[in-house]
């Protein structure tokens, strides 16, 4: 017989090693990210680079929103030597460290003045390794936790990625502009240890055993079919969810710094409130979100953050009606910014719950590329649409897509209480005693 489960408590969460180690495994995964978008993206334009060249190399991110086609490699198949040292989790995510390493070392050596054409294999070769060790990242901490702690692993990440962009944005600049770029991304490389370190420390995580001489194409093929297997036709609603879940975030996310622009806020208010201070705040609202994961439960925090995060853009609304003071933008910041550490927390915790044993790392790179994908392409439109009828209508207009996202989530509520059900479960039939006699 099953015992009930115990609830969480904050301590807990404290005590628990695998949240701990989300950090610098966070730290690793954010630090990349951009050193091959903005930070590149001034060195190359202090290089005398052409702007078209520069728009071009921002294809290298492609590798972030494409991961989900070698994911399955991830899964399926070791890496030589690192997976029988480390398990097949830990090696991947060694081997995508030591890449980036290599990459950003490369780049380095390199740069635009030396050799443009290396410094693009080297920006590639980050990307690739970057995007490898994501997928690495999210199938280690899927397997290591129960989905009631994958909030908290979540918020933990967070907060090691958003320390990274710290370093790698304002932490390569500040080095750039004393020393020079080169050593600026020797340090970034020299910082990617800690990642490596956090590896190391990471318990092996092996609780499924590949299947030899599998076909990459059945490896690719498989996890499809064990996502509509389990769901079924309720699979619709919830890739419907995954899909629109930040869509409203997104949307109104790239407005947002072209409305301070022109409600007359400067430049040094934008970056002291909105880019250091509300990276806190999310962090805040990040944490807020997983505590809520293990006192409410799954379905409850997905339904609160769909709401909060497309509720807070009224604020903006707000601070374009006549309210254009910095203690108009502290305050819609504020907002904003924990509604969505909240809502990132539940929504990954959500794409967790919803992958299998032995497709961890593949399923929940294709939820997490469907997740982000809608908003790219139909953001495109937002400013076409502030052009057409102004600023406030764009914001209600994505903070009234709370409605419909509140309705999937009704809609999906049986069967994510059933998933949850079934998880906890399976967990406490696993942790259980052996009867004597019985076989393992």
């Amino acid at each position: 017989m099953v015992q009930a489960k115990r609830r969480l408590t904050f301590r807990d969460v404290l005590t628990d090693g695998r949240i701990a180690l989300m950090l610098p495994l966070g730290f690793s995964s954010g630090l990349p990210f951009l050193l091959v978008f903005s930070t590149l993206s001034t060195w190359l334009r202090e290089a005398g680079i052409s702007l078209t060249l520069i728009g071009l190399m921002s294809w290298v991110g492609l590798a972030y929103s494409f991961k989900f086609l070698w994911a399955p490699i991830v899964d399926r198949y070791d890496v030589p030597v690192l997976a029988r040292l480390l398990g097949r989790r830990r090696g991947w995510m060694a081997l995508a460290q030591l890449g980036v390493i290599a990459g950003l070392i490369g780049m380095a050596v390199t740069g635009p003045l030396v050799s443009m054409p290396l410094t693009i294999v080297s920006a590639v070769l980050i990307a690739f390794f970057s995007a490898t060790q994501d997928v690495a990242i999210d199938g280690w901490r899927i397997d290591a936790a129960p989905t009631e702690r994958q909030g908290m692993m979540a918020a933990s990440l967070q907060l090691g990625y958003r320390l990274a962009l710290l370093c790698a944005g304002a932490g390569a600049l500040y080095i750039a502009e004393l020393v020079n770029w080169p050593s600026a991304y020797l340090a970034m490389a020299a910082l990617m240890i800690v990642g490596l370190v956090g590896t190391l420390l990471a318990p092996r995580i092996d609780e499924f055993q590949a299947r030899k001489n599998v076909p990459f194409a059945q490896a690719i093929v498989e996890p499809l079919a064990d996502l509509f297997q389990r769901k079924g036709m309720m699979l619709v609603p919830i890739l419907a969810l995954v899909a629109c879940y930040r869509l409203p975030d997104f949307m109104a996310g790239i407005m947002a710094n072209p409305l301070y622009i022109d409600l007359g806020f400067s430049k040094a208010d934008i970056a002291n409130i909105s880019k250091l201070y509300g990276v806190w705040i999310g962090i805040v609202g990040a944490f807020s979100g997983g505590f809520a994961l293990t006192r409410l439960g799954l379905w409850w925090t997905l339904l609160i953050g769909a709401s909060l995060a497309a509720g807070s853009n009224v604020m903006f609304s707000w601070l374009a009606a006549d309210n254009a003071t910095l203690t108009g933008l502290t305050l819609t910041i504020s907002i904003d910014n924990f509604a969505q550490g909240f809502a990132g927390a539940a929504l990954i915790a959500y794409m967790s719950g919803l992958t299998s044993p032995g497709f961890a790392a593949t399923q929940y790179a294709l939820l997490s590329s469907l997740y982000a994908l809608p908003g790219k392409l139909i953001g495109g439109a937002s400013g076409a649409v502030v052009d057409a009828y102004g600023y406030p209508l764009l914001f209600t207009g994505t903070a009234a897509l709370g409605i419909p996202l509140a309705i999937l989530c009704l809609i999906v509520r049986r069967d994510t209480l059933e998933t949850v059900r079934k998880k906890e479960e399976a967990e406490a039939s696993a942790s259980a005693p052996v009867v004597a006699g019985s076989r393992a």
